[in-house]
């Protein structure tokens, strides 16, 4: 099957502008990508593809029937798009977005057989320490009951089917 790897905007608002959002990126980062595929540490992906025009996106090819798991890197910060370009803790949240296709027969598109995304905030790593000890506090000034709406942590990433 081929699963293809994007990052987008969860926002509505900037998803009506993301063409032009990451035109601008592009522009002020000539040659870097927004999203790639951290080959060393995947296991089981077969053939990944960059396109050199689609910054946010990545392919690969893989075996349902073999243990398979991909490490992306996303190459910007979530203040990066935010109109203050001040930094703080405030930051657009990104949607990692994975779709999965089957083959095709001939001639027919690939049959869509699933998509999953999940949400991200990617912060230098002295903002990321500040952000998930201030978002911590906040949690435990919270009613036990309001507590528990929250997620807990994973060790990897958990997506939700789309």
């Amino acid at each position: 099957v081929q699963s293809v790897v994007r990052v987008v905007f969860h926002d509505r608002r900037l998803q009506y502008s993301e063409q032009q959002q990451l035109e601008g990126w592009r522009w002020s980062r000539p040659g870097d990508r927004i999203l790639d595929i951290d080959i060393p540490l995947s296991v089981g992906i077969l053939e990944p593809q960059i396109h050199p025009t689609l910054l946010n996106t990545v392919e690969f090819l893989w075996d349902p029937s073999r243990r398979t798991s991909v490490f992306v890197q996303v190459h910007c910060i979530s203040t990066e798009f935010t109109l203050r370009k001040n930094g703080g803790e405030k930051g657009v949240p990104f949607r990692i977005q994975i779709d999965t296709f089957g083959a095709g027969g001939k001639g027919d598109p690939p049959e869509h057989l699933h998509s999953a995304s999940c949400l991200v905030k990617v912060f230098k790593p002295k903002g990321a320490d500040r952000k998930q000890k201030t978002d911590r506090e906040k949690v435990e000034k919270q009613p036990a009951p309001e507590r528990e709406k929250f997620q807990p942590a994973y060790e990897s990433t958990v997506l939700a089917e789309v």
